[in-house]
Formats: structure tokens, sequence, C-alpha cells
């Protein structure tokens, strides 16, 4: 069975503490002992640990030895255009348990109103939720999560490839637009837009510098058409390694 991961602020000395909300789950929840075992993570590297001392807010752990923290075959940023936040939330929670490294959150025309204004206050809970999804997903490295920007202001990842989810049936299917052959640590840029789907002014804007690519006939929410192809891009590099 996998020994449950957690992320830690700093490993010092061959220790580190969990403290708060990770304290309490350890101490209350999964009534923690001395000398079990947990894999920790410094948004760096792996280890694994064991349990030195229990407190009612504060565990400390020693590090009994380092994990293999293999380097991902994708790096993806993905730009999604905000969405109701249960929905978003959503997808920020999936798209790192599929490997996202980094989330641009994007203000399109027709994201709905008041959702740039709120979105300001929601980054720090983004960023638990983020925490958590990697946790669960064992990932060695959390994601980063940018503030909202318009997609005028937002930059142009300097990737190898940048897709756009588009309906228009004219688009060609994501995995023929992939390239050949795929190489480890490929970076790949993924946009995603609203709801209501890009207006004529921004499908004009990101015509030269983005490869529109469908999903297939369906018209998918839009947290599960970034769900789908964010699948099929890790199916791809896997097919590859």
């Amino acid at each position: 069975m996998a020994r449950r991961r957690f992320f830690v602020d700093e490993v010092r000395e061959e220790r580190a503490s969990l403290r708060g909300g990770d304290a309490h789950h350890l101490t209350r929840v999964l009534r923690v002992e001395t000398g079990q075992l947990y894999e920790l993570s410094d948004n760096r590297n792996a280890y694994l640990a064991e349990v030195e001392s229990v407190a009612k807010e504060l565990v400390i752990l020693r590090v009994v030895e380092r994990l293999a923290s293999p380097e991902p075959l994708l790096h993806i940023t993905l730009l999604a255009s905000l969405i109701r936040f249960e929905r978003f939330e959503m997808l920020l929670e999936k798209a790192t348990e599929l490997g996202v490294e980094r989330v641009i959150p994007i203000l399109a025309d027709r994201s709905e109103k008041g959702l740039d204004r709120a979105a300001e206050k929601r980054i720090a809970r983004w960023q638990r939720i983020v925490r958590e999804a990697s946790e669960q997903a064992r990932r060695t490295r959390l994601p980063e999560i940018c503030e909202p920007l318009r997609l005028q202001q937002a930059a142009i990842p300097d990737a190898a490839l940048r897709l756009v989810l588009d309906e228009d049936p004219a688009a060609k299917p994501i995995l023929l637009a992939l390239p050949q052959p795929r190489r480890p640590s490929d970076e790949v840029a993924l946009l995603l837009g609203p709801e209501g789907g890009w207006t004529d002014r921004e499908r004009a804007a990101v015509s030269e510098k983005w490869r529109p690519v469908s999903l297939g006939r369906s018209i998918l929410r839009a947290e599960t058409a970034a769900i789908a192809a964010l699948a099929i891009l890790n199916a791809a590099w896997q097919a590859e390694a």
C-alpha cells in the first residue's frame, strides 16, 4: 500500500515538521505514532521519513532516505479561462493530478462577470487545492498558480507546442496535431476557452501563435475538455517513453 505523502516547507538537518491541518490530520484522523513512515516533499526532492515525535499541533519527522524523483515526461502549462469556481476548482484538482506544472487563469471576454475580482481572492484557496491534489498524486513539485490575466496580457509560453482547444469542426483532432517523434521533457502549452467559446476578437488574437485542436464532435464542458486533453497528452508521451 502506498504511503501518504505530505509537503513540508523545508528539510533541515534531516528533519522536517508538519503543523496546522497536516498535523491535525495525522494526530486526530490517522492516529499517528512514533516510528511510522511517511513520504515528504520539500518541493524539490522526495523523502521517506520516520515520525520522531508527536504533539497536538506538531509532528516532527526524521529523514530515512531520499526517494527517486524522476523528471516528468512532459512539462505542461495550462491557460484556463475562468469558469464558475466550483468547476474551475475541480479542474485545478484534476489538472494537478495529471501533472500540469503551471496554471494561468485567463479572463476571457465571455467569462462570467465578477469572476475577475473574485478570482484574486481565491489564489490562496486554489493553492491549498493543488497542494492536497499533489499529495494525493504523490507529486514531488507543486504546480504554480498564477494571477488571473486577460488573454491579451498573458505571455505566450515558450513551448515547443501551443494548442488551443477549439469546437470548430475544421480543427485538427488533437492526436494528429502532436509532433513525431515526441521527446522526453517536451514543453506544451494548452489554452482553454470559456463556457461560451471564444469571441471573434479573441480567436483572431490566438490564430497566429496557437494551433487549434479538436476533441471530436461532442460539445464538452470546459473542464471536461481540459481533463480529456491533458489525459491524451500524458498518454501520448508515455507511449514514447
